[in-house]
């Protein structure tokens, strides 16, 4: 009788398809799509020899399978949107801390995780939105503003499963409280102009439509529209201007992409001379150029396209409470009735 034994380990690295070599390497889960990170990390491996292996894929199907992999993950860094994902890769305990470096203090405390298990890579605002035509700018003022009984009808909103959402949400839930959240929520809930549906850019078109007259969305998305190939993206981002909300206290609320190196990695220096890469000001103008995020690296300028958006004063805060706040944010939404 011929006994076989199987060394699952190695099945599993197989079928992820991220290939082991002796050679310089640093292999990335990223939820990021690949249009929007291979040129950096392709002029990365440039630069520096360490060749990249990169796998996409949704944001929550990496983190389970990072989970299910364990030790026999072939990732080294974990690349994802939003602080409250960034968090819950933490506390899922799939990252490692990053060690204390001098390039890590170019990315503010408040864009970092307090134990150094992520830092962010590029800012994301999340403004009001409004068609210019139906609404006066003076109507605006800020986030809790639009539970204003002037909006009834006229407010589109994504999902409350969005994470861009739930992360605002959260954001607020720290500056104002439990009760007036809950009671902002309701309020937004009772202005809107159709149920939730759509992404970013949904809400966007639909504005500019004249289904609703205020959203609330990513810049980047217009920014994307604006710079378009197609001539009706063009058109659509016309009917559209952005306000920067609650100027007059906490500021706007901002998010990050950002990135962490995994519990098991095994390219460890590799890993973090990608992140070091990554913050440096040659790939924060990349971001801020071609992707229209806000550099997380002080002196580095915003693109052209977000410096016509105007300038915003930024909540100051720490982006880890939005992982922190996010099942309550999420309690608040659900018992608003957004869904």
């Amino acid at each position: 009788m011929i006994k076989i034994v199987i060394n699952w380990g190695l099945v599993l690295l197989a079928v992820v398809g991220i290939q082991t070599s002796h050679a310089a390497q640093v292999n990335i889960y990223s939820a990021r799509k690949e249009v929007l990170i291979k040129p950096i990390l392709d002029a990365f491996t440039q630069q520096t020899g360490i060749q990249v292996k990169l796998l996409t894929g949704k944001a929550d199907a990496l983190l389970t399978r990072l989970r299910v992999e364990g030790e026999y993950s072939p990732a080294d860094i974990f690349i994802t949107v939003d602080a409250g994902r960034l968090h819950r890769a933490k506390v899922s305990k799939v990252l490692q801390p990053i060690q204390e470096k001098d390039w890590l203090q170019s990315v503010p405390a408040e864009l970092r995780d307090d134990d150094n298990y992520w830092l962010g890579l590029t800012m994301r605002a999340r403004p009001i939105m409004y068609a210019p035509d139906r609404v006066d700018v003076s109507e605006l003022s800020s986030y809790e503003d639009l539970a204003s009984s002037k909006w009834k009808g006229r407010l589109c909103l994504r999902s409350s499963e969005a994470v861009y959402n739930q992360s605002l949400v959260a954001a607020t839930l720290h500056a104002i409280g439990e009760q007036p959240t809950k009671v902002w929520l309701q309020g937004m809930v009772s202005n809107l102009a159709m149920p939730p549906a759509g992404g970013d850019v949904d809400q966007i078109k639909y504005v500019a439509a004249g289904q609703c007259d205020v959203t609330l969305v990513n810049t980047y998305y217009l920014g994307r529209m604006v710079n378009s190939d197609l001539a009706e993206e063009q058109r659509v981002a016309q009917q559209v201007k952005v306000f920067w909300p609650n100027q007059d206290d906490r500021g706007a609320h901002f998010n990050v992409s950002g990135a962490g190196i995994t519990k098991y990695a095994r390219n460890v220096k590799e890993a973090y001379a990608l992140l070091e890469y990554l913050v440096s000001p040659e790939a924060q103008r990349w971001y801020a150029d071609i992707n229209n995020e806000y550099p997380v690296v002080a002196g580095v300028v915003n693109s052209a396209t977000l410096e016509a958006f105007g300038k915003a004063k930024r909540d100051p805060i720490s982006l880890q409470t939005l992982g922190e706040n996010n099942a309550k944010a999420v309690q608040l939404m659900d018992q608003a009735g957004w869904r």
